[in-house]
């Protein structure tokens, strides 16, 4: 009997360790992936109030709880990281902001890389609209162009994955890859399911392309605020009024933003030295303005800008500031309403989170945010027999409407 009860106490005490080691282990790794996620992001702009503190200590339990949980019950490999991950991303998304997110180190990447011009997709401007990845743009020579993908197409699949809007990061990561290789797209056009081949390259983007039409009208579009835009801008147009240009036409249809700086340094070719550009205002809610630095090289030309519902952010800044101190007319359609400002903070690890800090407003504090501008003469693109727009140059309802207008 003495055996056996002294048997029972040492099986009881290997049990009692064999549960102590395994909640010990839970908790640390725990505690290690809780000054993971804290290093990455908690201590970024961090404050001491009460109230933060109450916050962040409810985080730190209920991430425990998860971990405890999942260590014991879940049946699979568990990738840290990836949780981590997961979690920042849900804990932004939070604020329902659509603009504001995190990125991970490759998606930092990616941005950058996208930032400077340069990387290797299809070729395809993409953005959110009523939770569908619209095609808004399609580059010049670019693999999607050459496949018959159209602005307008809504991205469905990529290589047989279903993606809304909600998801349209993972797409656009999804239509990246190594060159050579082939992404397999289905897009929605006019209710009809359509499926594409298209081989990935790298792609070096000029967001500036411009051309003389009749009667000395210079016309320049500009497709992304993306880095040098605004120096290309520059030198294209000063060949242009070089060449007897009388008159410009600004095609911001389908921009979608990109960097503000770009926008103003294009607005201060055209506006007086100390003139203002662009207010702002931040959480403070005092206004900052932005002011023309130089003495403009473009005075007293007729300039029409083109619009549609796809122009946006740094585009409306653009259209704001030239039609506010310029004089300049707006044709199409009523622009997007994107009036606020991201600044992108990068984290120790590569990763980095982008925020909207700054409400924007044209010079005039004309409020764009979920409004958007209104153009002069709102004009409608054609369709032709097909049901496809007319948007060659000499079909273009709103190109014709930005050349009547400046013919008066």
């Amino acid at each position: 009997m003495e055996d056996k009860r002294i048997k029972r106490q040492r099986v009881y005490k290997i049990i009692m360790l064999i549960i102590l080691t395994a909640f010990i282990t839970c908790m640390v790794t725990t505690i290690v992936m809780y000054n993971k996620f804290e290093a990455r992001f908690m201590n970024v702009g961090s404050t001491s109030s009460n109230e933060n503190s109450e916050a962040e200590n409810s985080i730190i339990k209920t991430l425990r709880l998860f971990k405890n949980v999942l260590s014991s019950k879940y049946i699979y490999d568990i990738d840290d990281s990836k949780l981590i991950d997961g979690a920042l991303k849900g804990y932004i998304e939070g604020l329902g902001d659509p603009y504001t997110e995190y990125l991970t180190k490759e998606e930092m990447e990616a941005f950058t890389e996208e930032a400077n011009s340069e990387y290797v997709g299809i070729g395809i401007y993409v953005s959110n609209i009523d939770n569908e990845i619209c095609i808004v743009g399609v580059m010049k020579d670019s693999p999607a162009l050459e496949a018959g993908i159209k602005a307008g197409d809504i991205i469905k699949k990529v290589d047989g994955v279903e993606y809304t809007g909600d998801n349209l990061n993972d797409a656009t990561k999804a239509l990246k890859a190594e060159a050579g290789t082939t992404a397999q797209i289905t897009v929605s056009r006019e209710g009809k399911e359509m499926d594409f081949s298209v081989t990935r390259r790298k792609i070096t983007v000029e967001h500036v392309a411009s051309q003389m039409l009749e009667n000395n009208i210079a016309y320049i579009q500009i497709n992304s605020f993306d880095s040098a835009v605004a120096e290309s801008f520059k030198k294209q147009v000063k060949e242009l009024l070089d060449n007897g240009a009388k008159k410009i036409i600004i095609d911001l249809r389908s921009n979608g933003g990109g960097i503000v700086d770009e926008a103003t340094d294009i607005a201060d070719l055209f506006i007086d030295k100390g003139e203002t550009i662009l207010i702002t205002k931040g959480k403070d809610k005092e206004e900052k303005i932005t002011k023309a630095k130089t003495t403009p090289i473009i005075k007293n030309i007729p300039v029409a800008i083109l619009t549609n519902e796809g122009t946006a952010s740094a585009s409306e800044i653009l259209a704001g500031a030239l039609r506010d101190k310029y004089g300049a007319i707006l044709v199409g359609k009523n622009s997007y309403g994107k009036g606020v400002i991201q600044t992108l903070y990068s984290l120790g690890d590569g990763s980095g989170i982008k925020i909207t800090t700054d409400e924007y407003y044209t010079p005039n504090h004309i409020q764009i945010n979920k409004k958007g501008l209104s153009p002069d003469y709102e004009t409608n693109l054609t369709v032709d027999e097909d049901g496809y727009y007319e948007t060659s140059m000499d079909k273009d309802a709103q190109i014709l409407k930005a050349i009547e207008v400046l013919d008066k």
